[in-house]
């Protein structure tokens, strides 16, 4: 049985296409239990505590797949990182300290017709980024019709619009 096993999958860096594509089937597998095990937030999101996850998980799990590391060793790897996450979301859930700590504040960078320099130096944005995210969100090059702009914890650019 292990001698059939290791012809299927071989050992170490010397892997035929065969054994490198059936790893790939297995490490695809293992990545949608790890992704299910997870949770949504991993992979919808996208904050820099969720894309830490997605980061990790696709250089350890490539290693299963290329022979670079024992194959098992990086799977409980990958299930140790997922677990980490786990337990981090939760301990978020239940503390707003903790939850601003891991995963960052949002910054209202531009409010009441003017930019906040201060808001953009923390965030490291400049006047320009800002402006960009405005254009894209509302299609035009004014910001007289934004009432704020709201750098959000995934980096994205929240645009609220004046009221008529």
């Amino acid at each position: 049985m292990m001698e059939a096993i290791f012809v299927l999958f071989g050992e170490g860096r010397s892997l035929d296409p065969l054994q490198m594509g059936l790893r790939s089937i297995v490490v695809f597998v293992i990545a949608l239990v790890l992704i299910r095990v997870s949770g949504r937030r991993s992979f919808g999101q996208r904050s820099p505590f969720d894309s830490v996850v997605v980061i990790l998980l696709g250089a350890t799990l490539s290693r299963a797949i290329v022979g670079a590391s024992p194959f098992i060793a990086t799977v409980v790897a990958s299930f140790a990182i997922v677990a980490c996450h786990r337990m981090l979301a939760w301990a978020c859930m239940r503390s707003r300290r903790f939850e601003r700590l891991v995963g960052g504040a949002e910054r209202e960078v531009f409010s009441n017709g003017q930019f906040n320099a201060n808001e953009m130096h923390a965030a490291l944005v400049t006047r320009t980024d800002v402006e960009e995210s405005v254009r894209q969100k509302t299609g035009s090059r004014s910001m007289d019709d934004v009432a704020a702009a709201i750098l959000e914890r995934n980096g994205e650019v929240s645009v609220i619009h004046k009221r008529a």
